[in-house]
């Protein structure tokens, strides 16, 4: 200012450290309040370390002074104050290095009404966490997703034929080691079902594996009405000796069978005279085998061995 003796126009601000707060930044410093003089009394104070998701904080300590067990400092490992804590630190002896497994962390300190102590000085820095495990090759479906890091999803779909076995969705979780919040899924076979697509294939239990149950599998196909079936069975590799499918012109085992069908018999192709189609597969030996009867809706006029008939 003027004047005869130069002063400033205010008296100097002064750089003190604040009780909590956010801070979002890749790396930083967070200070007990008044560091490095003594903290005051009867505080409560909480920071969080916010970085972007797929990232962690290393946090170190630099200086480290509270009075023993009565005041502290807690490392949370996430944003609330159920997460899990990572330390609660009190006294004289510096903490040893942390690292934190979720992109949020938590800094708790608490003094009481008694001796104050000059507190502590940390540092943290952000680290990339790895990603979860790889679920490709997902045998018999589709994996759909952008990445693998933590907090990332993946959606698992299943190739016609197949039955999706688990959850379809799976997120990466936090934690030291990444792994998904569910077990992979599988696409199987299903031991018959209802089948109402236009076209698709009926796949033997287990399918390319050779089948194992000894369960009978109904499937019922369904196609629009006014539509035929047309089914080829264009991979039957069943045992001769006790193990066939049967295939009926319509939805009850009461309807005309278009056919009982082994090894024998392969490569046969069929045509409903109705919009639905009911196959059974029978096993009775004890080996294995497998089979695929592919089937499409038609509509018009429909042959089957040598006599045309018309779909309903």
């Amino acid at each position: 200012m003027p004047g005869t003796v130069r002063r400033w126009n205010y008296p100097p601000p002064l750089c003190i450290a604040q009780c909590g707060g956010a801070v979002e930044e890749m790396e930083g410093v967070i200070l007990s309040p008044g560091f490095p003089g003594n903290y005051p009394s009867n505080m409560d104070c909480s920071w969080k370390i916010v970085l972007p998701v797929g990232f962690g904080a290393h946090i170190q300590f630099l200086n480290f002074s509270t009075e023993p067990n009565h005041d502290f400092i807690e490392i949370r490992n996430g944003p609330h104050e159920t997460s899990r804590m990572m330390g609660r630190f009190s006294g004289s002896e510096l903490p040893g290095a942390l690292l934190s497994t979720s992109h949020e962390t938590t800094v708790y300190f608490h003094s009481d009404h008694s001796q104050n102590r000059p507190g502590f000085k940390l540092e943290y820095q952000a680290y990339e966490l790895q990603e979860c495990p790889d679920p490709e090759p997902f045998a018999n479906g589709i994996v759909r997703g952008a990445g693998y890091n933590v907090g990332q999803s993946v959606t698992f779909e299943c190739l016609p034929g197949y039955q999706l076995t688990g959850h379809p969705v799976l997120t990466c979780q936090h934690g030291t080691n990444r792994n998904w919040d569910h077990p992979l899924p599988r696409c199987e076979v299903p031991c018959g079902g209802n089948i109402t697509s236009s076209n698709g294939t009926v796949y033997s239990p287990g399918f390319p594996s050779p089948y194992s149950s000894s369960q009978d599998c109904a499937w019922l196909i369904t196609v629009p009405i006014g539509h035929g079936i047309r089914l080829n069975l264009s991979l039957l590799q069943t045992e001769p000796s006790g193990d066939f499918v049967t295939v009926w012109d319509g939805p009850q085992q009461t309807a005309p069978q278009l056919g009982v069908f082994s090894r024998s018999l392969a490569k046969k192709t069929l045509h409903s005279s109705s919009n639905q189609a009911l196959l059974k597969f029978h096993r009775d030996a004890a080996m294995g085998g497998i089979f695929a009867i592919a089937f499409s809706g038609q509509c018009g006029s429909l042959t089957w061995e040598g006599r045309t008939v018309l779909s309903s």
